[in-house]
């Protein structure tokens, strides 16, 4: 047997149809065009939900910056008239508050009520931005005998947030050695030309 050598032409290409050489190769690029997009698209979308989930926590954040109501509440003289009856006096003084919360309140109303103090808001409403003050005007009752009690006094207030909703938050205010007291004081003691 004679041996037969193979010789294998390397120049020459493959066997299949022109046509289906092209065809395979369009597939090819038509697959790699669809992934970029499929990637493109991923990468379009991480970015934009990034950005929606910062600015829905950021909404939420300043929503409940709004909600937040937080004061200092201190008694401070406003005496203008008063009158001492049967050992209860009546003036008429003012209340400074303080709003320590990061957003704008209107203070609406402010109420106190224990054996002995009576406080209760002349009706304005007090706006106060954050890290202001200002003032309310009250109407105080208080009985000479029982009302300075060591133990504070828990003032309500009606407060209107920025979302325009009515919260009510309680603030304990000292008595004893206030304005109030001293304003009281005087008309509590017993005159001498009695």
């Amino acid at each position: 047997m004679a041996a037969e050598h193979v010789v294998i032409d390397l120049d020459e290409h493959g066997h299949e149809p022109a046509e289906r050489s092209s065809i395979t190769h369009g597939n090819v690029a038509n697959r790699r065009n669809l992934l970029l997009a499929l990637v493109a698209a991923f990468v379009i979308g991480v970015a934009l939900g990034g950005i929606g989930v910062g600015e829905l926590r950021d909404s939420r954040a300043q929503r409940e910056r709004s909600t937040v109501v937080s004061l200092v509440a201190l008694p401070e003289s406003g005496y203008s008239g008063g009158s001492n009856s049967r050992g209860t006096v009546v003036l008429n003084g003012q209340l400074t508050l303080i709003n320590t919360g990061p957003a704008p309140i209107t203070i609406r109303a402010v109420q106190a009520e224990r054996p002995g103090v009576q406080v209760r808001g002349m009706g304005q409403a007090r706006h106060v931005r954050p890290g202001g003050t200002g003032q309310i005007a009250v109407d105080l009752q208080l009985e000479c005998a029982t009302a300075f009690d060591l133990e504070p006094l828990s003032v309500r207030f009606s407060v209107e947030t920025e979302d325009k909703r009515l919260r009510e938050v309680r603030y304990p205010v000292a008595l004893v050695g206030s304005a109030w007291q001293e304003d009281a004081m005087h008309l509590c003691e017993p005159r001498l030309d009695s």
